[in-house]
């Protein structure tokens, strides 16, 4: 790491710990330190035990009105570092939280943190690729295992259907047979009456090939109605 990056970082370090400490000095922090003692006593692997150890770890609290934030950080194992705090905002962004919070403290980092530009796109996509998770809350999500809902974050993969079925297909050139054979056979019928031999033997060929378009289109039709019946159970 270069002389600049370890500024950038430093740089990064102190605006987040003057903003937290800024916060809290104008805060009634005893919540918040009661809201860390309530998720200590949790099961090990809970998503609260894990804040709870987290916060120790690094000898911090729970920003007020920002509790979610140390959520995502352990939920989604971004460290509490300046690159992890620019990480967790470009995942959050592609994550759908186009919070005014969020894009600031971004481009604030990634003015910072050139070197990590492409870590910053595949957290975006990351983010994209997984279910909204801005509105999770500690207390709805606390008791609840942490490697499951690591599990779950990935968004299921949507199911592409043809938009036509083969079996659709066939029924609509079936249907479709059936209407311009009899369309055909009806409009050559006045002519076979005719006493003109050029009449009858220029309607008689267009009316038999509409009777074959017209049975055809049938033959078609009870062929598909036959495979998709039950078949009978025999003892």
């Amino acid at each position: 790491m270069n002389p600049l990056q370890t500024i950038a970082r430093k740089t990064i370090k102190v605006s987040f710990d003057l903003a937290v400490s800024i916060i809290e000095y104008f805060s009634n922090m005893e919540p918040y330190h009661e809201k860390v003692a309530q998720l200590r006593p949790l099961k090990d692997g809970t998503l609260g035990k894990e804040i709870a150890n987290c916060l120790d770890d690094h000898n911090l609290s729970l920003v007020p009105k920002f509790e979610s934030h140390d959520l995502k950080h352990v939920l989604l194992d971004y460290k509490m570092t300046p690159e992890g705090e620019i990480r967790l905002q470009a995942f959050m962004i592609g994550n759908g939280n186009y919070s005014l919070a969020s894009f600031v403290i971004f481009l604030f980092g990634a003015v910072l943190l050139p070197d990590l530009w492409s870590v910053f796109l595949s957290d975006f996509k990351k983010g994209r690729k997984s279910i909204p998770i801005a509105q999770w809350s500690i207390e709805e999500y606390a008791q609840y295992n942490l490697n499951e809902l690591k599990k779950g974050l990935a968004k299921p993969i949507p199911v592409r259907r043809a938009i036509f079925s083969l079996k659709q297909i066939t029924r609509f050139g079936a249907f479709a047979s059936i209407v311009a054979g009899i369309f055909g056979m009806l409009f050559c019928l006045p002519f076979l009456f005719s006493s003109n031999l050029a009449d009858l033997v220029g309607a008689g060929f267009p009316f038999v090939g509409g009777a074959i378009l017209a049975v055809g289109g049938l033959l078609a039709l009870s062929n598909i109605s036959r495979q998709h019946k039950p078949v009978p159970l025999t003892n």
